[in-house]
């Protein structure tokens, strides 16, 4: 076990190169596929490149948006203040990577931009009161939590098919999340690996090497040092735009304006997650537990940062999908898919094509927005559920996330380490979680 997780490691660390190099070598790719595979001319290639550039705007922003409010409201102080508690649960190092996984995994299905952040804060918090742990394990359980998250409540597949006006809705309509996070074989994989992670991860202690331990940064005071200064703490007296943006009655009344609106949603519509009221929701509560304006403003300004990524990439995202279908190489490719599978392993195939995709785009929303249209049609054809089709693609996202370290960034940012720090121990979560994956398209 240690020998295999110390060979990802050094592989990792030498050919993965940034994630924003996948989505250009990609556009290469299928930009060369298209003239060799299509007949396509190069001209032709750059324009529907060109042209399928900014189709993605607006689901761009709904991403971006679901990383920033979950950052806003896992740094909340009552949130903070919940972490610690839990922290203090923990007695062993098996207890704390134990308590770890499963706080992380638990975070990841309300939200993955909220338990990336949370899985970083617990493992910061844990290392204190077990000071003995290993806290590469730690933080590598919080990151192994994130395999749950395209089959919990902030999954961008299955909310972006069940909001209306989303890219592929003349082709397969809007699936609502009873046919997809709420379907038998969601269901059961996510209870899975919320089961069976925490338990992987304590019997991973007995690979570790007690001299290879790493010590987190958690000076207090330094980290104090670094919070943003008010302009009213340095002037002293307060304006009236001073008091304006330190008002909890301002973040209480459009608080309340929110929460008015989150349960007239619900009333209206029962149980409709989309990414829209997501958003919407983690919004609100983090501007009512920061209080003022100005505390929650702070937390965007860092929580925008988390953000960069995703907003770069997929306008690339984008002009790789307009390529592929302006130039039928989805069609093609929907083809081929038909031709080695059946209606009973198309959804395993699927997930399998889907979690060697992620390398080359990861992120859920961008991979879906290439792969989606062409997984789609293959299945259409064959007759396997949509549904069905799209939650095999989005397992098959979340599966190599655990070595592809893209998403990985904003928590090891907060935990102070790198990737080859968390990696050996990921791939273990990677070789299991498969496994549980397999049986859950198999068995339903």
């Amino acid at each position: 076990m240690k020998s295999t997780t110390l060979f990802f490691d050094r592989m990792v660390q030498r050919y993965l190169p940034d994630a924003f190099l996948f989505a250009v070598l990609l556009t290469v790719v299928v930009y060369i596929s298209g003239i060799v595979f299509t007949g396509s001319s190069p001209l032709e290639m750059v324009q529907y490149w060109g042209e399928g550039f900014w189709d993605l705007l607006a689901f761009a922003m709904q991403m971006a948006l679901i990383v920033v409010t979950g950052y806003i409201l896992a740094n909340a102080p009552a949130i903070k203040s919940l972490l610690s508690h839990l922290a203090r649960q923990a007695r062993t190092p098996g207890q704390a990577v134990v308590l770890v996984t499963v706080v992380s995994t638990v975070a990841c299905l309300i939200n993955y931009g909220f338990g990336l952040v949370v899985g970083a804060l617990i493992a910061r918090h844990v290392i204190r009161v077990v000071p003995e742990a290993d806290y590469r394990l730690l933080v590598a359980g919080a990151y192994s939590g994130f395999l749950v998250w395209h089959g919990g409540l902030s999954g961008s597949v299955p909310l972006t098919i069940a909001t209306a006006d989303h890219f592929l809705e003349d082709a397969i309509g809007i699936v609502p999340i009873s046919e997809t996070l709420l379907s038998g074989y969601n269901l059961f994989i996510v209870v899975a690996l919320l089961v069976t992670l925490p338990l992987l991860n304590r019997l991973l202690l007995k690979s570790i090497d007690s001299g290879g331990r790493i010590a987190p940064l958690l000076d207090d005071e330094l980290a104090a040092a670094a919070e943003p200064v008010t302009e009213t703490s340095v002037r002293g007296a307060q304006t009236p735009a001073d008091r304006l943006e330190n008002s909890v009655v301002v973040s209480v009344v459009i608080g309340l304006l929110g929460l008015v609106f989150i349960v007239f949603h619900f009333v209206q519509n029962g149980v409709d997650l989309n990414i829209n009221i997501v958003n919407f929701t983690f919004l609100i509560f983090g501007i009512l537990l920061h209080k003022t304006p100005r505390r929650f403003l702070n937390s965007v300004a860092d929580g925008v940062k988390n953000a960069g990524g995703i907003i770069i990439q997929f306008p690339f995202y984008a002009g790789i999908m307009g390529m592929m279908v302006a130039s039928g190489l989805s069609e093609q490719l929907s083809l081929w898919f038909v031709s080695i599978s059946n209606d009973v392993t198309f959804p395993f195939f699927t997930f399998l094509s889907a979690g060697i995709v992620n390398f080359f785009i990861p992120s859920g929303g961008g991979q879906w927005a290439v792969q989606g249209p062409i997984m789609v049609q293959a299945g259409a054809e064959l007759g396997v559920d949509t549904a069905k089709t799209a939650m095999a693609v989005a397992w098959g996202d979340a599966w190599t996330n655990m070595i592809q370290p893209f998403w990985a960034l904003p928590l090891l940012a907060i935990a102070g380490l790198k990737v080859r720090d968390i990696m050996g121990f990921c791939v273990m979560a990677l070789l299991w979680s498969f496994v549980v994956i397999a049986v859950g398209f198999f068995a339903f």
